[in-house]
């Protein structure tokens, strides 16, 4: 998003203001995330969309040459071998614009995502 702009307030809002040429491919991802986390709530966070069950388990977001996908660093680690061929950092997954974002592999991670987040809150509620 551009500098000094205000921050979008919805994802619909951040969709719409992305560039023309990449919405298609936000929306997608957008609805793979909601369609693997359907009780996850959505929203801005960190000015990028967010969905949050029991934490946070995915954001992403629109970049010039990238779309980001921010799936925590647990997220990234467990998939390490399938998400080889991407520039990846500690929590951060970067899919180029000119490929296919790979949907089957985004549905796995945000699986694995909301059950590690689940898991991770029915423990504390034990204690």
């Amino acid at each position: 998003m551009e500098k000094g702009k205000a921050l979008p307030v919805s994802i619909d809002q951040y969709i719409s203001e992305a560039p023309q040429e990449i919405q298609q491919k936000l929306r997608e991802l957008r609805t793979v995330i909601k369609a693997e986390a359907p009780e996850a709530e959505e929203r801005i966070a960190y000015g990028m969309p967010t969905f949050s069950q029991e934490g946070n388990l995915v954001h992403f977001a629109a970049f010039k040459n990238h779309i980001g996908f921010f799936p925590a660093p647990s997220g990234i680690e467990n998939f390490k071998d399938e998400l080889a061929k991407y520039k990846t950092s500690k929590g951060t997954v970067q899919f180029p614009l000119e490929e296919d974002i790979p949907m089957d592999l985004v549905r796995e991670i945000v699986r694995f995502r909301l059950k590690e987040n689940l898991s991770k809150a029915a423990a504390k509620r034990k204690k």
